[in-house]
């Protein structure tokens, strides 16, 4: 099993806490170029009415509520799941100034601990890539969602972070080149047709925009993040600080494309 959809590995080494997640987190809110930053711009593709009940598969931290707190109508009810306890724990704590809207879970997406037709919205913002048997958990979401309810998947086009992920390649890391080389990878280019099986009405909505990084230490940092303690060596990340380094005082930053979009399945 490759380590994008290793159960053992997500939960207990990559996102045990908030750290890696929050390094790439970091690298396109700092250096995003888009008009409307990237869990603001998923919020707004939701329509849900003033009351609705949703469901958000592999939460993180909470990044998308947090991002969102004024927007958030007093009649939500959203649960927050997620595979990793120390994920749960962040959500909750990041969160607790609005408790009353959420509740936190600790499960996958293969078995959901709810009841047929609960929920008016399920969203999986970047987390269906880590889920070993997706078919699986289409079915949960069926099952989970109520008549007329619709599921927000979010995912990356298979050439974003292109000039990032050749870098990689040039210098031998194991970073995010290495974690989108799965050949069932839930990407842009695969998802509709996968989704399609399962809901008889899918659409996707992209969103492109360009990474300007200007210092080369939060890239690093999001390459690390990555990996783990074997995952490259620190000769490799210093080749990598310098041709950064170089490219930023060549050309005033180091330019990653980003491909990025919305699934909507209902």
């Amino acid at each position: 099993m490759v380590k994008a959809t290793d159960r053992n590995y997500l939960a207990d080494e990559q996102y045990r806490d908030a750290a890696n997640l929050n390094a790439r987190i970091a690298l396109h809110q700092r250096f995003g170029t888009g008009e409307v930053p990237w869990h603001r711009w998923v919020f707004e593709q939701m329509d849900l009415p003033p009351q609705a009940r949703v469901l958000e598969l592999g939460c993180g931290p909470g990044q998308l509520w947090i991002q969102n707190r004024d927007r958030l109508p007093g009649g939500w009810a959203v649960t927050l799941s997620d595979l990793s306890g120390g994920m749960v724990e962040q959500a909750r704590r990041n969160l607790a100034d609005s408790a009353p809207l959420f509740s936190c879970v600790q499960c996958g997406a293969q078995a959901l601990p709810f009841a047929d037709s609960r929920f008016d919205a399920v969203i999986a913002n970047h987390m269906l890539y880590h889920v070993p048997d997706r078919p699986r958990t289409y079915a949960e979401v069926r099952r989970v969602l109520a008549p007329g309810g619709r599921l927000y998947a979010a995912t990356n086009g298979r050439d974003s972070m292109a000039e990032l992920k050749a870098l990689e390649r040039a210098l031998g890391i194991a970073g995010a080149a290495d974690f989108t080389a799965s050949p069932d990878f839930f990407d842009l280019e695969r998802g509709e047709a996968e989704l399609a099986a399962w809901f008889p009405h899918v659409e996707l909505r992209r969103q492109e925009e360009e990474l300007r990084v200007a210092e080369a230490e939060p890239l690093i940092a999001y390459v690390r993040s990555m990996g783990d303690g074997a995952a490259f060596t620190a000769e490799q990340l210093n080749r990598l600080r310098a041709q950064v380094e170089a490219e930023i005082r060549d050309k005033g930053a180091f330019r990653i494309g980003k491909v990025t979009g919305l699934f909507i399945a209902g």
